[in-house]
């Protein structure tokens, strides 16, 4: 089973899309155990959208459609739903 997700950091006002195996590791190095990369100078993330999987081609499949401009705009409403925030 694989997770895509949707990170957002609502002190910052950003969202990251991904997709994982393991879901409470990987959100766990995000927050906390990164030492480097772009979510280390975000947070604190809150995982505000999952979707599950069978394969992780699926997954695959649907972290791009989501980074897309249309999968943004359906992310960041989303966002606006649950956090009352504005995109980028």
């Amino acid at each position: 089973m694989f997770t895509v997700y949707v990170l957002y950091s609502q002190k910052y006002n950003q969202i990251y899309i991904g997709y994982t195996s393991d879901l409470p590791n990987r959100f766990l190095s995000h927050n906390e155990l990164a030492t480097k990369g772009h979510t280390k100078k975000y947070r604190p993330w809150v995982i505000s959208y999952t979707e599950e999987y069978q394969t992780k081609l699926e997954a695959m499949k649907r972290e791009t459609q989501l980074k897309s401009a249309n999968g943004r705009a359906f992310v960041w409403n989303i966002i606006r739903q649950k956090f009352g925030s504005s995109d980028g």
